[in-house]
């Protein structure tokens, strides 16, 4: 673990303690708050994951880590490529997130002298969640996912375990030197995040923080490298919904009424499985940016 200094032009996503861990997947940028006095009593450590988009980072959960830092240790990290991590150029992966994701959470147990944490994902980032929790040995207790990619009714995903959606040709071609940097900046451009924003809020309306973070974050080095497997849908799992079955965890899913996200019709594999329970929350994608207290109210009970 070493301090972290943010780079000209990037500021910190949010108001912690900021340390980079060495992992696997490369150099992540780890952030850490907390109440002053912590008893045996006090919940587990809570972990945070963003999504994964053109421009996604830690500011996707800024009001979620606010909120819960009063009443219990809680932890977030930029996912390699993106925010404050390493922005390497190779080919991003549900192995390498996941990778990278169980090395925080190791990293937190070890810190807190706690041996397991709850974990809460956004969109893609409930994929390599429920991965890493079946990886963990028991190092994670409890998932909440929040507008979850894998229960979208167009495409079944039950490919061999590991396997990618990714499109070799779309790869190959985004990926291309002339094109990659140039493509990335279009896609990137003030008014296109705007618009995609709005589509994830389903509402004119956006955090206007978030957006300019996501500008920002898209204009440092590197940045196009993970978006652009993203792209490609190298990041999404092909076996997601066998890993979702094999959850036996106590899952909590939080599901979009507004916008992009409110497909969950193939929800039906797990969803009369006693240790997964949906709610329809008011709002977009990422409700907790529209109602906190509303939103806390309808997670809390289930950390508990």
């Amino acid at each position: 673990m070493t301090t972290a200094t943010p780079p000209a032009g990037l500021p910190w996503p949010l108001a912690a303690e900021q340390n980079f861990l060495e992992t696997a997947a490369g150099q992540v940028s780890v952030y850490r708050a907390g109440p002053d006095e912590i008893s045996p009593t006090t919940a587990p450590p809570l972990l945070l994951v963003h999504s994964v988009n053109a421009a996604a980072s830690s500011a996707e959960i800024a009001p979620l880590f606010d909120h819960y830092r009063q009443s219990r240790p809680v932890w977030a990290f930029d996912l390699p490529g993106y925010g404050h991590s390493d922005r390497a150029a190779r080919l991003y992966t549900p192995r390498l997130m996941t990778d990278a994701l169980n090395a925080v959470v190791q990293h937190i147990c070890a810190i807190t002298g706690r041996e397991a944490v709850d974990v809460l994902g956004l969109s893609l980032g409930c994929e390599f969640v429920a991965r890493a929790q079946l990886e963990s040995g028991g190092h994670i207790r409890r998932v909440a996912m929040v507008s979850p990619t894998g229960f979208n009714a167009r495409q079944p995903r039950r490919g061999p375990e590991g396997s990618t959606l990714l499109v070799p040709g779309v790869y190959r071609f985004v990926n291309r030197p002339w094109l990659a940097e140039r493509l990335f900046r279009q896609l990137t451009r003030p008014g296109v995040v705007r618009y995609f924003l709005r589509r994830t809020f389903g509402r004119q309306e956006i955090d206007d923080f978030l957006w300019q973070y996501a500008v920002a974050t898209a204009r440092q080095p590197g940045a196009h490298h993970a978006p652009l497997c993203f792209l490609s849908a190298a990041l999404f799992s092909g076996d997601i919904q066998t890993v979702y079955e094999s959850l036996q965890c106590p899952v909590w899913v939080s599901m979009a009424t507004r916008g992009d996200f409110t497909r969950y019709t193939q929800r039906s594999f797990v969803e009369d499985r006693p240790n997964w329970s949906f709610q329809a929350i008011e709002g977009g994608a990422m409700p907790y940016f529209e109602d906190l207290p509303a939103f806390a109210q309808r997670l809390d009970p289930f950390w508990r």
